[in-house]
């Protein structure tokens, strides 16, 4: 699997490390222990396409938001995640 960097251009995925579902954008704000407990501990398993987040570790350092089919592999699109959490406010 090959991730199109926006800064670095198309590298091999071993270069990122996989942080998970793009919901670590959505951290609670409130200090409900249940909130974070859920937002921690408690993860959807999808099939088909989502959105991840991305670090290109062994590159820029760029956090990115990687929409892709988790059942194919296949990704249809790449954002800087600053852009993404900017556009989501």
């Amino acid at each position: 699997m090959r991730i199109n960097c926006p800064l670095c251009g198309k590298r091999d995925r071993r270069e990122f490390y996989y942080m998970g579902s793009d919901d670590y954008m959505r951290r609670p704000q409130e200090q409900d222990h249940q909130a974070m407990h859920r937002y921690l501990h408690l993860r959807d398993n999808p099939t088909g396409l989502g959105p991840e987040l991305w670090q290109h570790e062994a590159g820029c350092g760029a956090w990115l938001v990687v929409e892709r089919n988790m059942s194919t592999h296949e990704i249809r699109s790449v954002a800087l995640a600053e852009t993404v959490a900017r556009a989501v406010k």
